[in-house]
């Protein structure tokens, strides 16, 4: 192999190539035009002539670009689901949306799937990060999300007579749903993101048990989204909800909580990836008192970690796919805290560092729909990158301390890290 002079050399590092192989110790990979040419052992790269970069690991870990499954790039850090829809108007919104996305970029995430987004921000915002308008993660658009009437995300009463503009598409009955999806397609969305179930964040609407969604509704949704060759996704708490999603044909579930024998025989069947998201529970148990939730909101929490860590764990020794993302951007669970999600995998859930890697890069870029563009490091992908000053497997939470970061690269390009402050 021969060096080109508008090459980028990682060298003296370990290397988690993100297929959850063993680490390949002493590893250097070669980047050139955005793209990765090698990677593997350093013994096999020339000598790099005189103007090719290089990027020293320092004794650390090079490993791909993290993926955070369940993204809210318009959530900022709300004390209240109600915040949402009454305290920002859009234009603040989209504002804040962008600060978020250069956030989780310098957090090195390197590509994101929205979980629902205010007032369709993330179509636009995607446009803008694919345009090089603003820094942030590739991105995947859901748009508003689709509830049912007098679900988890619809509180307003009907005396107040303002609906949830911008927030989600209420729809009572099968043919508002697919008026719902239709919407969206206009929009330009590639997940449609729905309620099948409550949530304990929710106890005056419906417990983490309620069913939001009829089966008709649900598979409405699907029947429509895919015949537009669209993806779709739902908040699946409740046992029945997490069933009737697989029997309708989602193609992911978020948090998967309280699946039991039938729904996890239907989830590996088809193969439907779910993202459990668990560290905000964990943080709605812990600083809750801080936000004044409630003493039954917090026991709710409580039931939702334990049975979703549960599920977690059946999921994946069963064979089945995890992806990493937490339900960041409240008050307890800010943005930028992303990673808090992976170490709290492993120590709490009981995963091996390398398993959750493997969740969070592969696996996220699975349910992106382009593990053939990024997710693991190997010839021909893009050069979507993090080098860590730290030995990640003997210690993941070093992915929590942005300092430790050497470079965040996307595309072959350095966007953050010290090497980016050069």
């Amino acid at each position: 192999m021969k060096l080109a002079t508008n090459t980028t050399v990682l060298t003296n590092g370990t290397l988690l190539d993100g297929n959850g192989g063993p680490p390949v110790r002493d590893a250097a990979l070669v980047a050139r035009a955005g793209k990765i040419e090698f990677v593997g052992p350093a013994s096999k790269v020339p000598v790099p002539p005189p103007g090719v970069d290089i990027i020293d690991a320092r004794g650390g870990t090079i490993m791909p670009g993290l993926v955070e499954a369940h993204f809210h790039p318009t959530y900022f850090n709300v004390a209240a689901l109600e915040d949402l829809d009454i305290k920002y108007p859009v234009e603040y919104v989209t504002l804040l949306a962008a600060a978020n996305c250069k956030l989780a970029l310098e957090c090195g995430y390197t590509a994101a799937r929205s979980g629902g987004s205010l007032f369709n921000v993330d179509v636009w915002l995607k446009k803008a990060l694919e345009n090089d308008l603003c820094p942030g993660p590739r991105l995947a658009a859901s748009g508003r999300e689709i509830c049912g009437v007098g679900g988890l995300m619809d509180w307003n009463p009907d005396f107040r007579k303002i609906g949830m503009d911008g927030l989600v598409l209420l729809v009572n009955g099968p043919d508002e749903a697919r008026s719902a999806v239709r919407k969206l397609v206009k929009d330009g969305v590639e997940w449609v993101k729905t309620y099948p179930t409550g949530d304990a964040a929710a106890p005056d609407t419906n417990d983490h048990h309620t069913l939001c969604m009829t089966f008709e509704e649900m598979h409405a949704v699907v029947a429509t989204a895919h015949n537009h060759k669209l993806k779709v996704t739902g908040h699946c708490r409740a046992t029945e909800g997490i069933k009737n999603a697989l029997r309708a044909g989602y193609d992911a579930i978020e948090h998967g909580t309280f699946i039991d024998d039938e729904g996890l025989e239907l989830l590996l069947k088809r193969d439907v990836p779910c993202v459990p998201a668990l560290y905000f529970e964990q943080a709605s148990v812990e600083r809750g008192p801080e936000f004044k939730l409630s003493q039954r909101v917090i026991d709710g929490h409580k039931e939702t970690l334990e049975g979703g860590a549960e599920s977690a764990r059946r999921i994946l020794r069963a064979g089945g796919r995890l992806g990493m993302g937490g339900d960041y951007g409240f008050g307890w669970n800010p943005h930028g805290d992303y990673a808090r999600e992976l170490t709290f995998f492993v120590k709490f859930v009981g995963l091996t560092p390398l398993e959750v890697i493997t969740c969070a890069t592969r696996t996220g870029a699975q349910i992106m729909g382009r593990a053939d563009e990024f997710g693991t490091l190997e010839a021909g992908k893009l050069a979507d990158l993090l080098v860590v000053d730290g030995d990640v497997l003997a210690d993941i939470s070093v992915l929590e301390d942005r300092t430790r970061f050497v470079a965040v690269m996307q595309g072959g390009i350095v966007k953050a890290g010290r090497e980016a402050r050069r």
